[in-house]
């Protein structure tokens, strides 16, 4: 495999990492391995719900830009449901964010609960202060999502971390926001750092897949035999063309960010938009830990309408905002996350994962949708 050094940029370890080294006459990144039996030999693979060559590729390329053994998941709920369930015990107690991923509430309040585990959601703003004040003694999981999603707060990490493990807790880190190119939680003294790589880390919206890094090889083995034994194991070309598209996240995500910062510029004092949140932004309430924790700046924001009508006018109105409800593409996307009933926030809330698109375009079309909302339908 070629190997990253420490000097290298972002740019180069996402096109390098993983891949083998050049061979002439053969592509840069060999084909899928779909083979489920294998010829058996002495040390050889043979059987590929154990290891399969494509997918050990994938995993090697996220280990090298988490800093950790990473195990490829066949999507991000699985991804938080394996730490969950090798993490936990019954009878533990384990802390989720109340303004994170519905999908993950959803899971622990009605999974969990079989096995009498004890679910306490703290939102990501309170969190550094129930850390510190001793607030994790007794739990077994902290489940941390920073930048939440979708109202992107933050967290100190690095303390709430530290406040946990002086309370005998381990630390997940939901990472999908960041990627390991903006954040890296096992830096930060997370146990366990995990994705939906459905979303910006594959970034074309053909993919399902998530992935599961740990700061110590035994964790990181023992989700690996969860896997192994649930058969939660993704598909070959699933897992290439992630990894065919991760030599463009540094590009990827430095378009997204630009496109971000710019319409949150456009927008913020804008009549028809309110509580527009974007972590980049000087008066933002995140923006100092934001600053001094992440690595980039993200290319999501978040902002009010006047209610659900006006979300659908503005839609109308808009040629380049395009309703959907996965983030981190090509394409810049609109959610109102109301829709889906999992959220505290208003009808006319909408998060906006902005794409690649030219960046005076999507600022000339945004601020026309906006206007646009200001005359009667």
């Amino acid at each position: 495999m070629s190997q990253d050094t420490d000097t290298d940029g972002d740019g180069t370890r996402v096109v390098r990492a993983g891949q083998p080294d050049p061979v002439a006459g053969q592509p840069f990144l060999p084909g899928p391995v779909f083979a489920a039996p294998y010829h058996l030999g002495q040390g050889e693979r043979y059987y590929a719900r154990y290891e399969n060559p494509t997918l050990d590729a994938f995993e090697a390329a996220l280990s090298t830009l988490e800093g950790g053994p990473a195990v490829v998941f066949p999507s991000g709920m699985a991804a938080i449901s394996a730490v969950l369930l090798t993490a936990l015990r019954p009878g533990d107690r384990v802390v989720v964010p109340s303004d994170g991923y519905f999908g993950t509430r959803v899971f622990v309040h009605e999974e969990l609960a079989r096995f009498d585990i004890r679910v306490l959601e703290v939102s990501t703003v309170d969190l550094d202060e129930v850390a510190g004040a001793g607030g994790l003694e007794g739990v077994a999981l902290l489940l941390i999502e920073s930048p939440s999603n979708p109202r992107l707060d933050v967290c100190n990490i690095e303390a709430v971390t530290e406040a946990a493990h002086d309370s005998g807790c381990l630390v997940a880190v939901d990472n999908t926001a960041a990627t390991p190119l903006g954040q890296r939680p096992l830096e930060l003294g997370a146990d366990y750092s995990l994705a939906a790589d459905t979303k910006a880390l594959t970034g074309h919206s053909d993919v399902l897949l998530g992935h599961v890094a740990a700061h110590d090889a035994e964790r990181a083995t023992r989700v690996r035999a969860w896997r192994t034994r649930s058969g939660a194991l993704p598909g070959p070309f699933e897992v290439w063309l992630a990894h065919r598209s991760l030599g463009t996240l540094d590009l990827r995500l430095d378009r997204q960010a630009a496109n971000a910062r710019a319409l949150a510029h456009a927008l913020v004092d804008h009549p028809a938009v309110s509580g527009l949140r974007y972590p980049g932004l000087p008066n933002d309430p995140a923006h100092d830990q934001f600053t001094r924790q992440m690595r980039r700046p993200l290319g999501l924001l978040s902002f009010e309408l006047a209610d659900a009508a006006t979300v659908e006018r503005f839609l109308t109105a808009s040629r380049l905002a395009i309703a959907a409800t996965s983030f981190g593409g090509l394409h810049t996307t609109v959610d109102r996350r109301a829709q889906w009933g999992g959220d505290r926030v208003s009808e006319g809330f909408i998060r906006v994962s902005c794409g690649c698109e030219d960046t005076a375009d999507l600022v000339a079309d945004f601020v026309a949708a906006a206007d646009s909302l200001r005359s009667r339908p």
